[in-house]
């Protein structure tokens, strides 16, 4: 039987336990959200994801042949789900959770990775992502503040025609924009005061 004790001898140093097949990818794209959070898209590279996935640069590029489709892939399984819409018996309520939940994202480690990748890349970068970014963002919460909204107009809370694109867009844009140019961090006030100076006389009857 080999002991513990032999078991170490045979990896010199302290070394980690060479890691193959899903373990390894997880480490690599657990990797890739880290250097976007640390150093941004500008600052990521394949060599530094390695490091930080303690592999060899060629495990890297033998499964993603380019740093678009490492990030991607990265993003892809990384970004949160938003659950079903919530549902605390009035339309203010419902909107201040929901924003609650959609902050969470924002700050979240694949969130910090997304907004790194909006800021930072060109816009041929910016096209390879453009798939992801809809079904990943922009559709889900799209589809949660409609159902907010619709869910108010039941109640006789929201007017009828409050759903329409430019409503919907009014709060994730405000939260992207004032995260990246003012440096939001949106403490539960700042979402509050949105909510009830912004959205809610937006679409009440």
């Amino acid at each position: 039987m080999v002991t513990s004790r032999s078991t170490a001898a045979a990896r010199p140093g302290g070394a980690s336990p060479r890691r193959r097949g899903p373990v390894l990818e997880r480490a690599i794209l657990e990797a890739t959200l880290d250097q976007l959070g640390s150093v941004g898209w500008n600052g990521l590279t394949m060599e530094g994801v390695a490091v930080g996935a303690q592999t060899g640069k060629a495990a890297v590029y033998r499964r993603w042949p380019s740093k678009e489709d490492l990030v991607v892939e990265a993003l892809r399984v990384g970004l949160p789900t938003l659950d079903d819409a919530p549902d605390r018996g009035s339309v203010r309520e419902d909107l201040y959770e929901l924003c609650l939940r959609v902050r969470d994202v924002m700050y979240s480690k694949p969130g910090f990775a997304l907004r790194a990748v909006l800021h930072e890349c060109d816009a041929d970068a910016a096209e390879r992502f453009h798939e992801l970014i809809v079904t990943g963002v922009v559709e889900p919460s799209t589809r949660l503040f409609t159902a907010v909204l619709r869910r108010g107009i039941t109640r006789g809370e929201v007017r009828p025609d409050a759903v329409d694109g430019l409503v919907l867009d009014v709060i994730p844009a405000m939260m992207m924009y004032r995260s990246k140019v003012y440096g939001s961090e949106w403490q539960d006030e700042e979402i509050a005061d949105v909510i009830d100076r912004i959205m809610v006389p937006l679409v009440r009857v």
